[in-house]
């Protein structure tokens, strides 16, 4: 690819951070549609379902992007700036279980602080996610943490330093410029610092659901590989936008944050999704056929860096596995 060409790709790369991390809203305004609502307290409730046990809700999702299913079509919900799909996992593992009642408050952008307290969208604020629980619920997935550990910047800071030694011809680091940047130069310990961070607050807001729902199974969900093991595989869909040796290094930095996720849910008496496993050849270098993660220059109506449809029924298919 020629130097103009990482230049693109570097900016694609770039534009799917800022919809994940700043939480834009979809490309075509959502459908409002009428929400299934909160799940109702109530009283002389079962005791919590066995690990063999399949709740039959009520079933509460809370998340980020990844959870709400940013652009997949149909948009349904309200804050529209939340960007909930209709059939993101969420939605298919409700209809798989054919739960009583459903509620989604997952919204594209979240961090783990907006679990407790309100998030504004470009469309419409989004209540505290922990507020749709209740003593009734019997089933919480929650699917978040990519945002607070900033994982989704460092992938864009790759390609930001990948164009950047290829321009200053600093070929000491050309192979990992970024994996040079986080270990040796300015962000040195950043990656680290908020992935501690992050876990932390997870910790914290897995405490707090026990509390407001004790009765309820919760359910941990993993985020799935965006890139593969084989840097070579990357050549269409990322061109020399990130240098190989940092495919290996967001790889291996996405594997840190699940396994603090796993972690986290393993101390507060909750249960680790693995779709990181599920989605091994499905990645954003696979073919459009296969991937279940849109590559930086997305398909129609897809968003960059993000799971398209075929992701959320695999997350879906990883989630109703760990169930059952």
């Amino acid at each position: 690819m020629r130097r103009s060409g990482v230049a693109a790709a570097a900016v694609a790369v770039a534009l799917g951070v800022l919809v994940a991390g700043c939480g834009g809203g979809p490309a075509e305004r959502p459908v409002p549609v009428p929400s299934t609502g909160a799940a109702r307290a109530g009283t002389g409730a079962s005791p919590s379902p066995g690990p063999g046990a399949v709740p039959l809700g009520p079933y509460v999702a809370l998340g980020d992007s990844y959870t709400s299913g940013l652009r997949i079509q149909p948009q349904v919900g309200l804050p529209a700036g939340c960007a909930r799909s209709g059939v993101n996992y969420p939605s298919l593992v409700a209809r798989g279980l054919k739960v009583t009642e459903f509620t989604d408050v997952s919204c594209s952008g979240a961090r783990t602080t907006d679990l407790t307290a309100a998030q504004r969208t470009d469309d419409g604020t989004n209540p505290p996610q922990l507020d749709a629980l209740t003593p009734a619920t019997r089933l919480v997935t929650v699917g978040i943490g990519g945002n607070d550990a900033g994982f989704l910047d460092v992938l864009g800071r790759c390609a930001v330093e990948s164009l950047r030694s290829g321009l200053l011809g600093e070929r000491a680091v050309a192979d990992a410029p970024c994996r040079a940047y986080y270990t040796e130069g300015a962000g040195r310990g950043e990656v680290e610092r908020r992935l501690d961070a992050a876990g932390q607050r997870l910790a914290s807001a897995l405490g707090e659901i026990r509390r407001r729902a004790p009765q309820a199974r919760v359910l941990v969900v993993g985020y799935p590989a965006l890139l593969p093991g084989d840097p070579a595989r990357c050549a269409a869909a990322l061109g020399d936008g990130v240098a190989a040796g940092d495919v290996l290094f967001v790889g291996e930095q996405e594997r840190a944050l699940n396994a603090m996720l796993s972690a986290r849910a393993a101390a507060g008496g909750a249960v680790y999704v693995d779709t990181w496993a599920a989605s091994q050849g499905h990645d954003m270098c696979a073919g459009e056929a296969e991937r279940w993660i849109e590559p930086p220059q997305p398909a129609a109506g897809a968003a960059p860096v993000h799971p398209n449809a075929r992701g959320q029924e695999g997350m879906a298919g990883a989630v109703l596995a760990r169930l059952r």
